[in-house]
């Protein structure tokens, strides 16, 4: 095979483009995957998972000159010195916010994969139907039947640990033992369900962290450093299972710093015949050539892709033919929720660092609940006791005082809401052609706001919380009305959105570009709606799904 020509060319490597990688090449495709950012492998280049916190020069915190050079990053949690290399360079990527959006990015091999959450559920039917049921926004192509034998395809391999529930809106799945609630969780829990008669129910994350070893993974050691990089491969990311799958068939290669300008679009044949590549380090443009291209850079910097491919037929890009490529950005709002104290476990302590906590599933607008906005909510949260850090040292002296701190402090219990953004078609992203990043390339414009129905929702998602925990037995609970700039949730989807109809989607339902059918877009770029629950699961599921339809077209001489 020629250098620059292979079967399949994936653009992107985190959750997604790892799983694009996997399943074309386990199906014999030869494949190149091309990564923006530079290499990261696995357990080598994680430089900080062994460190402790005292072993860094500022404890693992900030420092002024971090603020200075990050203004997005310094937002929210991401800016701190452990593992500041994992996130973009303010400087070098800028972007425009029309409206403040807090865009998080890691530019690396593996993405974000390294740094997520790791919070994995099934969507259900209630989300797959929302669109049609209350007329906002174009329905779902698929329905949870389609997709179900490619969720438990996903959980098999990337291995989800969680516990069966038995929850219409919340379908269970193949799980790896669950991570236990302590002792508080389980307490509380009990109360909440026997309460609300089961309709509100608190249960265990259902997390990418595995519970037994698994495809040459050894388990969790619960030391809940996850963000620093994992050595024991014990969380899902591209390092640890996917990117090892694909190597190991010899059909994968793997060009970091390589940032695609272009799909390169053949109007003759209505297809893409490649992509253009410019080097990051050396500024040089390279073309290459394949028979399909999965599209996994990231929900927009995917739809940036599409915006500079195919302008000389359509002048906003490949899949603008539909008028919504751009539109119905969407992510999770959160930031808001309630906490408090818990009495009567003070003998009580926690079994290591659980890189998990629980999970209160959605219950509003369902079964016959109504509210005054649309779609729901759900929570995540936990309990655990106060560390030494809870008093200030200039607050108090003396050697009673030291003693005093190195026992476990008072028990505490606390929930933070994700809820479900709708998908506005003023929500949107443009490309600006006023601002260059480091490589001379056109930022995008963001354009995203909360409107009447999130901030309705936000309301119920705070007076819910603090109802839930008194009602639990937390005492002295507050409130939390936090920051619930879009963006924060670190969940981009939207912007070129699956659908039934090519003159309102840019993607069919195996997530085809309908202008390109070679052509599959398969991150969060191609959600239709957002639902309230964490959304990587169903990206790893869409794409198994959408690598094995391309790949049986394939073969049916269909592409």
């Amino acid at each position: 095979m020629a250098e620059n020509k292979y079967d399949a060319i994936v653009v992107g490597s985190g959750i997604s483009g790892g799983w694009a990688a996997k399943e074309l090449t386990e199906k014999g495709l030869k494949v190149l995957m091309l990564e923006r950012g530079r290499n990261i492998e696995h357990i080598k280049d994680y430089t900080s998972a062994a460190k402790a916190p005292w072993e860094f020069p500022h404890a693992g915190g900030r420092t002024q000159k971090m603020i200075e050079d990050y203004p997005v990053l310094k937002r929210d949690y991401p800016l701190n010195e452990m593992n500041l290399d994992f996130w973009v360079k303010d400087s070098e990527s800028p972007y425009t916010e029309v409206k403040r959006f807090d865009w998080f990015r890691g530019y690396h091999v593996g993405g974000r994969s390294l740094m997520w959450g790791r919070q994995s559920y099934r969507w259900s039917d209630f989300d797959f139907e929302a669109n049609s049921k209350d007329g906002f926004g174009v329905d779902w192509p698929i329905r949870y039947k389609d997709i179900a034998p490619w969720y438990e395809y996903a959980e098999k391999f990337a291995g989800i640990s969680g516990s069966i529930e038995n929850l219409p809106q919340l379908p269970d799945g193949h799980f790896m033992p669950p991570m236990e609630l302590n002792c508080v969780e389980k307490d509380v829990a009990t109360r909440l369900k026997k309460h609300y008669n089961n309709v509100r129910t608190m249960i265990i994350g259902r997390t990418a962290n595995i519970t037994v070893p698994h495809e040459g993974r050894t388990n969790c050691q619960y030391q809940n450093k996850c963000w620093l990089g994992c050595s024991f491969g014990a969380y899902f990311s591209t390092q640890s299972a996917t990117l090892p799958a694909a190597m190991k068939t010899g059909n994968l290669t793997v060009r970091p710093f390589s940032i695609v300008t272009k799909l390169i679009y053949d109007k003759d044949s209505k297809k893409a015949k490649g992509v253009e590549v410019l080097d990051a380090e050396t500024n040089q443009t390279y073309e290459f050539f394949s028979k399909i291209v999965f599209v996994n850079a990231s929900a927009l910097n995917s739809t940036w892709l599409l915006m500079n491919s195919a302008t000389d037929i359509w002048p906003e890009g490949l899949g603008s033919s539909s008028n919504a490529l751009g539109h119905n950005l969407m992510d999770h709002h959160l930031g808001v929720g309630a906490s408090g104290d818990v009495e009567g476990y003070e003998d009580k302590y926690l079994y290591g660092r659980r890189a998990n906590g629980v999970y209160i599933p959605r219950y509003r607008n369902l079964f016959g609940n109504k509210s005054d906005y649309l779609r729901g909510f759900g929570y995540q949260g936990g309990a655990s006791r106060d560390g030494w850090k809870r008093q200030i040292a200039e607050l108090s002296i003396g050697a009673d005082f030291k003693d005093a701190l190195s026992e476990p402090g008072s028990w505490k219990m606390g929930i933070g809401g994700f809820g479900e953004i709708l998908p506005y078609a003023e929500n949107k992203v443009t490309l600006d052609k006023t601002k260059k990043d480091k490589w001379g390339l056109n930022v995008l414009a963001i354009d995203c706001e909360l409107k009447e129905n999130e901030l309705k929702m936000r309301k119920d998602m705070i007076s819910d919380a603090v109802e839930m925990l008194e009602a639990a037995g937390v005492k002295n609970v507050k409130g939390r009305d936090g920051d619930g700039t879009p963006g924060r949730g670190i969940h981009e989807m939207g912007t070129a959105r699956m659908g039934k109809d090519p003159k309102t989607s840019v993607l069919n339902g195996n997530n085809q570009v309908w202008d390109a059918k070679n052509v599959f877009v398969t991150d969060g770029a191609c959600m239709t709606s957002a639902s309230c629950v964490n959304p990587s699961l169903t990206y790893m599921a869409l794409t198994a799904r959408a690598a094995n339809f391309a790949v049986e077209e394939l073969k049916k001489g269909n592409l």
